[in-house]
């Protein structure tokens, strides 16, 4: 216990008597620690915000896209101009079990105009299961009934941008516009939608069956509806790669698909998405991690250049420690410990530094950022790691100084 008293007072003396040595020292470590920290937690706000937005969506959502191609590398792809999906397979996936919802849809782009006002939109003709299977939100009136759908009402639901735009601070529900040549009677506005992934602001909800009569006539050659693509919840999101498997038999049946033959649609669950973002994004994080530490190894090379200086300094007070009776090992465990306590102190600096750094995009609205426990805990022990492992080089010089030429040192 007495040597390490003896140790750590010989260190403290020798950081506290070049107090500037010791700040530049640390000055690399704290920039690096403060830099892994900060980007590291924007990476993990990113994350954050990215899967937020897809949950919003619905974890129970399963969606249901026409055609399926062999892209690059053998990636499958959906093929958009390919039309695979009708609204008698949504029909027919309706009774599949664990199934609460389906909602098939088609969309078109036309040209909105109420009064003067006139905005190109993206018209969705959907079912009134729609409103549900999307998790949407009203922020005016109501979405269209299923008799209105069953009917086929002249009725749209607009979107945020869409109310605004058309209609100003004027109340939209209850007035009627043209939608291309038909006209339709508004009878909601969804809330402004913030998310990053299939914003609903700029879109205009209509029966699907308007759709079909109005706009969009499409049918196979069996007669049957063509749809875009087809969306579905289901009861219990343990049981939604079940859901996915009797999904892919229905619609293999019934597009009479042979044995080898490519599925000529793609299946996608809002799970399956939120796992290859964490699993993107995680590699992101990992990945400005990696960038940031380069920062703590030029820090750590610092340190080692400044404790051979030291070293170069001292060699006569290590010169009449030695003779005075001190190991090798006595040596070597004071630099050490010099270098670790620089690069710890550094490490504690850049951790407030970049928390503060961090909070302060927070707040202002920057970046979305995260902090967690097992990033400060990283940076810290890196920070340590590199004091020790650029710090062993100069103490192990220091300790291997024959006592005699470093008495004679100047």
């Amino acid at each position: 216990m007495k040597r390490w008293l003896s140790l750590l007072g010989s260190v403290w003396i020798g950081l506290s008597t070049h107090k500037l040595r010791s700040f530049l020292t640390i000055l690399g470590v704290v920039i690096g620690v403060a830099s892994v920290i900060t980007l590291m937690s924007v990476g993990r706000g990113t994350q954050q915000t990215i899967l937020s937005n897809i949950e919003s969506m619905g974890t129970d959502l399963i969606t249901i896209s026409p055609g399926a191609s062999v892209g690059f590398g053998g990636v499958r792809s959906t093929g958009g101009s390919v039309q695979t999906l009708t609204q008698e397979d949504a029909e027919a996936l309706a009774g599949l079990d664990y199934v609460s919802a389906v909602a098939p849809y088609s969309s078109s782009s036309l040209q909105l105009i109420y009064g003067s006002e006139n905005m190109g939109a993206q018209i969705m003709g959907v079912t009134a299961e729609y409103y549900e299977v999307m998790n949407l939100e009203m922020g005016s009136g109501g979405f269209f009934t299923d008799f209105q759908y069953q009917s086929g009402t002249r009725v749209a639901v607009i979107g945020y941008e869409v109310a605004e735009t058309l209609f100003g601070t004027a109340n939209p529900v209850g007035e009627e516009m043209r939608m291309g040549t038909v006209i339709v009677r508004v009878v909601g506005v969804l809330a402004e939608d913030d998310s990053m992934f299939s914003s609903t602001d700029s879109a205009v909800y209509i029966p699907l069956t308007v759709l079909q009569q109005t706009i969009s006539q499409e049918r196979t050659a069996q007669g049957d509806h063509i749809v875009s693509s087809i969306a579905l919840s289901v009861t219990d999101e343990s049981k939604a790669a079940y859901v996915e498997e009797e999904i892919t038999s229905t619609l293999r049946s019934r597009h009479r698909l042979s044995t080898g033959e490519d599925d000529d649609f793609t299946i996608r669950s809002v799970q399956e998405i939120a796992e290859m973002i964490t699993e993107t994004t995680e590699n992101m994080t990992m990945l400005l991690g990696a960038i940031a530490a380069i920062a703590l190894l030029v820090g750590g090379i610092g340190v080692m250049n400044i404790m051979l200086v030291s070293v170069l300094e001292r060699t006569r007070e290590i010169g009449i420690r030695k003779a005075l009776g001190a190991r090798e090992t006595d040596i070597w465990l004071q630099f050490l410990i010099e270098a670790a306590l620089l690069t710890f102190a550094g490490g504690l600096i850049g951790v407030i530094l970049g928390a503060g750094l961090s909070l302060v995009m927070n707040v202002t609205g920057i970046y979305t950022t995260v902090i967690s426990v097992d990033i400060i805990i990283l940076a810290v022990s890196v920070s340590i790691g590199i004091g020790l492992f650029f710090g062993f080089y100069p103490a192990w010089n220091a300790s291997r100084l024959n006592p005699i030429e470093a008495l004679r040192s100047e």
